[in-house]
């Protein structure tokens, strides 16, 4: 009887068991599935940020190496010469650049989440008023290239280079104009992902580039106006190339031709682009204001080379960035536009995330070669030990930029510039350049001292971005997206104007 009552029981675990497996392999299979599907998710995503952000690398570089060609041959004139165009690329393009770089930014914002809201129509007309601003902003700047030589005295720069860097200024002030349509232009194409043609555009103009250099600096002997010549026609060159790609057909829906509803809306339009251009402004001259700190720093020309040094090293780096911020703006844009908050949201962790990574690879490069890196700039052994006690510093800073940027590009396609520019204005103006200059000077730690201020200043600033996008309610910013949309033109605004 026990031997049956046992056998009973066991069988009754046994149908327990059987009935417990298909649940359970049920359970397995979601799980699988949900990752699988997650996986999908984030492969896809992947895909699309890397078709913005690759070719977006590729013109920034390109476009950035186009000064670096200038440098180059004009540094077999002559140190006066180089320091000349130097000082006016530094100081004076560096200083206009930000501003046109800012104002086309706005259409980021619009153009992206018109896209997203299937509005193309407006899209021509948003990149006639972005011109118009940006050209009346160029001729209000003009008089910065021609006092240029008595703006470089004043800054306490050297007299004779400061001379012959006004001259250069004057000659290269058609690319103030070339500036002005081309920022606009290329957040007109990054909008809808028209990518690769910028990319391949600007690997052309590059090309095209050294070889203008080579002719009027080198072969016709021209000096510093013919690598003034060579600059106007390729940048002008850059600009021509993209608005005949934007107004000879490719484009039927988003380019019906020239408007006079270019000129309605201009006030609205003029504070977003002013608030753009106070963010990127604010974060461009940051870095301007930590050069000429470390400049009055004891043993000034050792502290300039070494943080120049590191410097240039973070640009490129922070060319990869800038791909990522490209295809966050575009992105995040796009599917606010479109009301899809889930999938903006999606897009930041995909891009900051990948991003980062790229962040983090540079940085471990860096640590590995902090006592190498420094010779490939310099065979001076104070400059090479004085970088090379900057390689922890740089190599942080290169991890904090590889963020930056893609949280830049999410607050540029939210339409977040007015808070962005408070943030930057606060962590870098009201903390990290007086603390910077407070070490460096107060308690005599130098470069060091400074750099570790300016870092303190962006890590904050990164931090309070990603407190600010955790706690985005995702839904209420496509509302805002399509309110935008409204605001600044649409369907019936088209119909109004015809």
């Amino acid at each position: 009887m026990c031997c049956d009552n046992r056998s009973d029981i066991e069988l009754s675990r046994e149908s327990l068991k059987m009935e417990e497996k298909p649940s359970e392999i049920w359970k397995k299979v979601m799980y699988f599935s949900k990752r699988k599907n997650i996986t999908k998710k984030w492969w896809a995503e992947f895909k699309k940020v890397w078709h913005i952000a690759g070719p977006a690398i590729i013109t920034s570089v390109s476009v950035f190496s186009m000064d670096l060609v200038t440098a180059a041959f004009v540094g077999q004139l002559g140190n006066i010469e180089l320091a000349a165009v130097s000082e006016v690329q530094n100081v004076l393009i560096g200083f206009v650049h930000g501003i046109m770089l800012g104002l086309g930014s706005a259409l980021e914002t619009l153009c992206g989440q018109a896209v997203g809201a299937g509005e193309f129509n407006m899209l021509g007309i948003y990149l006639q008023r972005s011109w118009i601003i940006s050209i009346v902003t160029a001729l209000l700047l003009t008089p910065a290239y021609i006092f240029s030589s008595k703006i470089l005295k004043l800054l306490h720069q050297d007299p004779n280079i400061s001379d012959l860097a006004g001259k250069y200024a004057v000659w290269i002030i058609p690319e103030i104009f070339a500036s002005a349509l081309n920022y606009p232009t290329e957040k007109f194409l990054q909008a809808q992902s028209k990518v690769w043609f910028m990319a391949f555009s600007s690997m052309l103009t590059l090309a095209f580039h050294v070889l203008l250099n080579w002719i009027f600096v080198t072969k016709l002997g021209m000096g510093l106006v013919g690598a003034a010549i060579a600059g106007n026609i390729s940048y002008w060159i850059l600009v021509v190339a993209k608005i005949i790609y934007i107004v000879c057909g490719w484009f039927p829906e988003a380019w019906t031709g020239f408007s006079f509803l270019a000129f309605k809306s201009l006030t609205k339009f003029l504070k977003l682009s002013i608030a753009s251009a106070v963010m990127l402004c604010l974060e461009v001259w940051y870095y301007t204001a930590v050069i000429l700190i470390v400049g009055g720093l004891k043993n000034a020309a050792i502290a300039v080379d070494s943080i120049s040094i590191c410097m240039n090293l973070q640009v490129w780096t922070l060319m990869v960035a800038l791909g990522f911020s490209v295809s966050a703006s575009v992105r995040v844009s796009n599917e606010l536009g479109a009301g899809n908050p889930k999938a903006a949201k999606f897009t930041v962790a995909v891009n900051v995330l990948t991003s980062a990574i790229l962040g983090v690879v540079f940085s471990v490069i860096i640590l590995a070669t902090k006592s190498q890196f420094p010779r490939m700039f310099s065979k001076q052994q104070n400059v090479i030990s004085e970088t090379s006690k900057l390689g922890v510093i740089l190599a942080l800073t290169i991890f904090i930029s590889s963020i930056q940027p893609v949280l830049h590009g999410v607050a540029i396609g939210a339409g977040w510039q007015f808070v962005v520019a408070i943030v930057n204005f606060v962590c870098y103006y009201g903390l990290g350049l007086p603390i910077g200059a407070i070490l460096g000077y107060k308690f005599n730690l130098g470069v060091q001292g400074v750099w570790s201020a300016m870092l303190g200043g962006s890590l904050l600033q990164t931090i309070i971005l990603f407190v600010i996008i955790g706690r985005t309610n995702w839904h209420k910013e496509t509302l805002q997206a399509e309110e935008r949309v409204r605001t600044f033109g649409g369907q019936m605004e088209i119909q109004q104007g015809s």
